[in-house]
């Protein structure tokens, strides 16, 4: 979910890395005078080949990644430092073996490696915003006959050919939608945007000399690791032929506990994501698991025959429900508290910069693109604004994208899904652009992107307006891909455009690296997709190794959003309102206490998540903080600086071994051993 992911972002990017930019006095005070002796070549020169070379193996990589957590918890890390890091050095060798042959005609620049990052983020989020792991394979005929609540006529299998181009249809209006809002959103508003601040800070960092020196010894710290959790999910693989073995199902608390979903299952993964995570989401985490299935669901399961038919316990008409519904439920409430926070902060945000606007500062605008800046601008703003505004995108060209794609869009949807009519992405394509416009500048003030939130609120309404008889689950599920994608690529986008400008990156070569980073993504992810769907034929299922548990939450969402509540089992919309009521009281005391003490109080949000597939990844993210902690109380500098490419080391290697591992079952090979624990026998 956008708001996991956008919350792990933050509190990862909250203190930029100041720590390699404090290694030269000259680049604290003025980053852009350390910069100045380097020329900053046009656009087009910014775009070179071998940054989208780079770009497009590393899409690969981390779209593996993304893919993997989309389809196991739904937990998904800020990748930034990793695709900054890996960008850095995979052209710094490739420069240097050219120039040690004499065949170097440009250096490598930051301006390169802001295209290579934005390009890599760009194509790894389609993996996200794509719904893989949520409203595509909700509406798959394999989740439907799970929910077994008469809607399994109501799906529509996931398909290559359509996948790849429904996402190529409605990718690409964000874009367009935000790109004449830059000079607004950056300059005028001086948004802070702090994931894409923070981002700029690492780039610029790597291009001095001690940051090089740095990023050296970083990059070296990932490949360690990145080979150790290789190595790892290689050995661990040897002992999982058959169901419920391997390290990942031992028994580390005894089979009581592993029953309940408490386990510590070996998984580098999600070590390396508990390591970049802040320990709040990963202790919030743990609340969650240990509340429900350490006390709601073993209370509730002894209920059965009361509250529930004892031989539908595992469907969602027996506990599976409670554990859906009461998780969608605190979704719910934090995504609404959010919305209506992040919406005032919005409104009232833009009163502010019109009310105190100051209108004697002669800014560069569009139409003077070279004046003589304000007098209390410092060097950096004069020199950043100046080359910002430098390269114009024609606001026609960007209103004349986005009709010509949402006019295809409107053709081509309701071919791709019967029950989405034309005028329902009409009407989601009149109200985008204020939506996405919306989400760009909360997403400015908080670093909070609301994507999936305005996706929520499409199935609902969509789902609704379709109705039960004609499709509804499915067009609700559609409607909230569209707006997904629309509004979070908006955001993507200002994020981009605010490192573009702190790294002096052309808007122009922002705007045309995010449309070939988001064209590489509607062609990767599904392939990638694809693989895991072919290879693991019990993907979605709760007994699989891939659960992903979005999948049923959505598509029990659609079904609520049609249906309504009159098939919840017996007290479910009781616990459903408590839950609901609860999050939101919960998010108003983290505001109202302030930052002091909200940081001891949990997040909803994280709590909801092991609700449903329990609480072994948040065991493992909890020994990754554990070992962070212990690494910054012995040496905190050395934390600060290599825990971040430790991590990263952890989490791509673990997650490109799925690669191999989907490979060799779509071809039969098997594991060959079980390793499995099993209580003695009883004298």
């Amino acid at each position: 979910m956008d708001e996991e992911k956008a919350e792990i972002a933050a509190s990862h990017h909250r203190h930029p890395r100041r720590d390699t930019l404090s290694t030269d006095t000259d680049l604290s005070a003025s980053v852009e005078k350390v910069f100045s002796s380097k020329p900053v070549l046009p656009w087009k020169q910014q775009l070179t080949v071998r940054a989208f070379v780079v770009s497009f193996f590393l899409s690969i990589l981390f779209t593996f990644i993304v893919m993997k957590l989309n389809l196991t918890t739904g937990v998904i890390p800020s990748l930034n430092v990793s695709a900054g890091l890996l960008g850095y050095f995979f052209v710094k060798v490739w420069t240097k073996f050219l120039e040690k042959f004499g065949f170097l005609k440009q250096p490598f620049t930051r301006q390169e490696n802001t295209v290579i990052q934005t390009c890599v983020v760009a194509a790894s989020g389609i993996a996200f915003s794509g719904g893989f792991g949520s409203y595509i394979l909700g509406m798959s005929e394999r989740i439907a006959k799970q929910a077994d609540r008469g809607y399994q006529h109501d799906s529509k299998n996931p398909h290559l050919g359509w996948l790849i181009g429904f996402l190529f249809v409605v990718s690409f209006l964000g874009l367009f939608s935000v790109v004449p809002l830059r000079k607004i959103m950056v300059i005028d508003f001086k948004l802070t945007y702090p994931s894409g601040t923070a981002t700029a800070y690492l780039i610029n960092s790597f291009h001095t000399p001690k940051g090089a020196i740095l990023a050296k010894k970083q990059v070296e710290a990932l490949g360690k690791f990145f080979s150790f959790s290789f190595l790892w999910g290689f050995f661990q693989w040897f002992f999982t032929g058959g169901t419920d073995c391997g390290f990942v199902a031992f028994p580390t608390f005894g089979l009581k506990a592993y029953d309940n979903k408490f386990y510590f299952d070996f998984s580098a993964l999600y070590v390396g994501v508990g390591m970049i995570c802040p320990y709040l989401i990963n202790i919030s985490l743990l609340l969650g698991a240990i509340l429900s299935w350490g006390i709601m669901w073993p209370l509730i399961e002894t209920r059965k025959g009361h509250w529930f038919d004892a031989s539908l316990t595992n469907t969602v008409h027996g506990l599976q429900g409670y554990q859906i519904f009461v998780a969608i439920a605190i979704i719910l409430g934090d995504g609404l508290y959010n919305f209506v926070k992040v919406f005032g902060h919005t409104i009232f945000g833009l009163y502010k910069q019109f009310q105190t606007k100051d209108s004697g500062a002669i800014l560069p605008s569009d139409e003077h693109p070279n004046p003589e800046v304000s007098a209390s601008q410092s060097f950096d703003e004069q020199r950043r604004t100046h080359y910002f505004l430098k390269d114009r995108i024609p606001t026609w060209f960007a209103a004349s994208g986005y009709v010509t794609i949402a006019v295809i869009s409107i053709i081509t949807l309701p071919h791709i899904f019967h029950s989405l009519k034309w005028y329902h992405v009409l009407v989601m394509y009149v109200i985008a652009p204020m939506l996405a416009f919306c989400n760009a500048y909360g997403c400015g003030l908080t670093d909070w992107s609301l994507a999936s939130t305005y996706g929520k609120l499409a199935i609902f309404v969509i789902g609704a307006w379709a109705g039960a008889s004609h499709g509804g689950v499915v067009a609700g599920l559609a409607a909230c891909g569209v707006l997904m994608n629309i509004v979070s690529t908006a955001s993507d986008l200002s994020q981009d455009f605010k490192t573009g400008y702190m790294t002096l990156a052309s808007p122009r070569s922002m705007f045309v690296s995010q449309i070939i980073g988001t064209a590489m993504g509607c062609v990767i992810s599904p392939c990638v997709f694809w693989l895991f769907y072919n290879a693991f034929p019990d993907l979605g299922e709760p007994t699989s190794q891939y659960k992903a548990p979005y999948a049923s939450i959505y598509h029990n969402m659609a079904v609520l959003g049609v249906q309504g509540f009159g098939s919840l089992p017996k007290n479910c919309l009781k616990l459903c309102l408590i839950f609901f009521i609860g999050a939101m009281a919960i998010n108003g005391m983290r505001d109202l206490l302030g930052k002091k003490w909200a940081r001891f109080i949990p997040i909803p949000m994280a709590m909801a998540i092991p609700f449903y597939i329990g609480g072994y990844f948040a065991i493992d993210m909890c020994v990754g903080s554990l070992i962070l902690f212990l690494w910054q109380h012995s040496n905190r500098a050395n934390a600060d600086a290599f825990g971040p490419a430790v991590a990263s080391g952890l989490i791509c290697g673990d997650g490109i071994w799925t690669l191999p591992s989907s490979v060799l079952a779509l071809v039969g090979v098997h594991p060959p051993l079980c390793l499995q624990v099993v209580p003695r026998l009883k004298k």
